[in-house]
C-alpha cells in the first residue's frame, strides 16, 4: 500500500477530489495547510491588499491505495492540478507501512 500527499492551490483541490471520486481508494483525508516552494518572498497582490507570498495558502489531499493503482491515482492528480505555472503544488508517494481499519481505545 502506498500513501500519496498532495499539496495543491485552493481552488484546485475540489478538481482533484472531483477526479478521484470513482477512483479506487482506501482512504482519503484533506487538510488546509500552509507552506512556500522555490518561489520564496515573491509579494503579490490577493484580494485588493499586498501579502508576501512566504507561506501560500495551500490544500493536502492523503490518499492510501492499493501498490497496483498507484501509477493510476497518481495520473489523476496530476490532470486535475496541473496549471503548468508556479507554485502548481508537490506530489510524494510514501509506502504505508500499516493500516488499521478499526481503532479501538
Amino acid at each position: 500500500m502506498k500513501q500519496i500527499v498532495a499539496v495543491v492551490k485552493p481552488y484546485l483541490a475540489e478538481r482533484v477530489l472531483e477526479s478521484l471520486k470513482r477512483a479506487p481508494l482506501e482512504a482519503v483525508s484533506v487538510h488546509e495547510v500552509k507552506g512556500f516552494g522555490r518561489q520564496k518572498n515573491y509579494l503579490d497582490q490577493y484580494a485588493g491588499s499586498e501579502y508576501s507570498l512566504a507561506f501560500l495558502p495551500k490544500v493536502e489531499i492523503d490518499l492510501w491505495v492499493e501498490d497496483s493503482r498507484c501509477e493510476e491515482i497518481l495520473r489523476k492528480v496530476v490532470e486535475a492540478a496541473r496549471t503548468g505555472r508556479m507554485g502548481d503544488g508537490k506530489i510524494f508517494v510514501m509506502p504505508a507501512v500499516q493500516m488499521a481499519r478499526e481503532i479501538s481505545f
